[in-house]
């Protein structure tokens, strides 16, 4: 159950920052980070539903899907996919956001262990796509895309 939890924290990490890269608003912040349930489905995915508390006095925005790959030292380890969030601008909120991971092929089981072992995130990235998902003023914008996240960056 650790393991999960540990990828779990490395989804919202990395949704979060990638949320607010996209913005640039330097002010909207985590507050608090919780995971409501985890269901294994095989012994290569899970479904989740993380409770992230995100305070954003910019204004309101929406995302409605992103997609990623999480990599090891340059091996791929999962793929997640989310579903979408809208954050009402100007409040601090408890926003609930699905989740489904999947195990890269080749990654094993016994490799997410290895890795949630070391209890680092050290050597963890991310590449991730916010699929045409950000309103501004009415207008859907062209996905947005992002490579060689190093998640550790953001644990700090």
């Amino acid at each position: 159950m650790k393991t999960f939890k540990h990828i779990g924290i490395v989804l919202v990490v990395a949704l979060f920052a990638v949320s607010c890269g996209v913005h640039k608003v330097k002010d909207i912040s985590l507050s608090s980070v919780g995971i409501a349930y985890i269901v294994p489905t095989s012994f290569r995915s899970m479904d989740a539903k993380l409770m992230l508390g995100i305070n954003n006095p910019a204004m309101s925005f929406a995302v409605q899907e992103v997609t990623g790959t999480i990599r090891y030292e340059e091996k791929p380890i999962a793929h997640f996919r989310t579903g979408g969030i809208e954050l009402q601008g100007k409040s601090e909120q408890v926003y609930e956001l699905p989740c489904t991971v999947t195990l890269a092929e080749g990654a094993s089981l016994l490799d997410v262990l290895v890795i949630a072992s070391r209890r680092s995130l050290q050597g963890l990235k991310a590449d991730v796509d916010i699929q045409g998902a950000l309103r501004k003023n009415g207008v859907l914008r062209a996905p947005v895309k992002f490579r060689d996240l190093d998640i550790s960056s953001f644990s700090k």
